[in-house]
């Protein structure tokens, strides 16, 4: 299967589920591109921009993981090609 980039934008309501987001992350470290975090005190949540280069059913794997956290929402766009 081919690689596609995607943008994966999780929102961290419940920050205790952190460590377990970074366990996520790390078991898929081979696609990673990057990632950002940014803390926004003023509404009391993270937000985190994961970069990945993965075919599609890992990075859609990555995704539904994440998003079965407690807390979290997650949503993924997909490069074109």
């Amino acid at each position: 299967m081919e690689n596609r980039i995607a943008l994966i934008g999780i929102i961290v309501e419940d920050t205790a589920a952190s460590t377990e987001i970074n366990r996520i992350l790390h078991d898929y470290q081979d696609y990673l591109v990057g990632r950002m975090g940014i803390p926004y005190k003023k509404q009391n949540v993270a937000i985190i921009s994961v970069v990945v280069d993965a075919p599609a059913d890992v990075t859609s794997s990555l995704s539904g993981k994440l998003g079965m956290l407690p807390g979290i929402s997650v949503k993924t766009v997909y490069s074109k090609k």
